[in-house]
């Protein structure tokens, strides 16, 4: 088998931990957990399902947009930076949102932000509040203002993901329908778009599994960082639910998608990565959660650094090698 190759960057500064000695799972957790936690900011309740990249300017090397539930329960997302990836300054503030039609511009409550480095820009996606859930779009050059342009689709949509260029000349996103409540169903599609305002050539991507075949992810699935380009295809990890005697458990795998037609998929693992485990995935404002949400990738090496939220309350690290991870969704694939 040829060497896997990264499209990429090098992140020579990526947050890294070795495999702990005895452990041979492909994934495994960052030791000092939760790298992120619920009060770091005085009105924060809740720190988690935020969205980070390398940004090395005005003397920070990462950036971010981070969902944070302030002590009124709103949701709301704000800018941070960081030295390191795990050390963050986030802002007091909200995001700067600009630009935009003043009812689109209208703010409901926003959460579960991605970002992804296109075309010099930083784009960002969130789950907006327009008469029910659906995907806001703003791009920013600094992570002080945001440029918001028109929500991607109608309510009711979550989990917007950009895909980090462009796929046959087009932009791409990965979203997952669902409707206003806590949706007890979804599946993952794909669209287009020429100028990131009108989307569509919508394309299925995947569906829950069987119970029978994996059930952690037969009730629901969505998409989580911005997927990992390689000479294999695209690496997605992405969440899935099981519908538990004692209440939903979310937790988190990976597929290859076809790098030219993305809604094909080539492999899709059948065991989870992360799945609740430890106390703060176990305990919080709404329990047995881990839900992927970004992924830094150093190329050269292959490193993965992956940033998932703990029990919607704190945000957690994991750790990969990409080599092994494409290896480990071929051999474990449902596909």
């Amino acid at each position: 088998m040829m060497a896997l190759e990264i499209k990429g960057q090098a992140i020579p500064n990526i947050p890294w931990q070795d495999r702990p000695q005895g452990c041979d799972h492909v994934m495994w957790r960052y030791s000092a957990n939760p790298v992120i936690p619920r009060d770091l900011l005085p009105t924060s309740n809740s720190i988690f399902n935020s969205a980070v990249v390398p940004y090395g300017r005005d003397g920070w090397e990462f950036a971010g947009v981070f969902r944070v539930d302030d002590t009124n329960r709103r949701m709301r997302i704000h800018p941070g930076f960081s030295h390191d990836g795990i050390n963050w300054h986030i802002d007091k503030s909200d995001v700067v949102l600009t630009g935009a039609d003043p009812e689109i511009a209208a703010w409901e409550y926003g959460y579960d932000p991605r970002v992804a480095h296109i075309d010099d820009r930083y784009w960002v996606t969130w789950c907006n509040g327009y008469h029910g859930p659906t995907i806001g779009v703003a791009w920013t050059e600094d992570f002080r203002t945001f440029h918001q342009l028109e929500n991607a689709f109608l309510p009711y949509n979550r989990n917007g993901v950009l895909f980090p260029r462009k796929i046959n000349g087009r932009y791409a996103m990965l979203s997952r329908p669902s409707d206003t409540g806590h949706t007890a169903f979804g599946d993952i599609f794909y669209s287009e778009s020429p100028d990131m305002e009108f989307w569509g050539h919508h394309r299925h991507v995947m569906a829950p599994a069987r119970f029978e075949e994996s059930a952690w992810q037969c009730m629901k699935i969505g998409a989580g960082p911005v997927p990992i380009e390689t000479s294999e295809g695209w690496l997605l990890l992405y969440h899935g639910v099981l519908r538990s005697c004692n209440g939903y458990v979310y937790a988190f795998g990976s597929a290859l998608l076809d790098l030219d037609r993305p809604w094909e998929v080539i492999a899709r693992s059948a065991p989870y990565l992360i799945s609740p485990r430890e106390i703060y995935e176990l305990t919080g404002d709404v329990p047995n959660v881990t839900f992927p949400c970004a992924a830094l990738v150093d190329a050269p090496t292959g490193r993965m650094a992956v940033y998932y939220g703990c029990a919607d309350t704190v945000t957690g690290m994991a750790f990969a090698k990409v080599d092994e991870l494409v290896d480990w969704t071929r051999r474990n694939s449902l596909v």
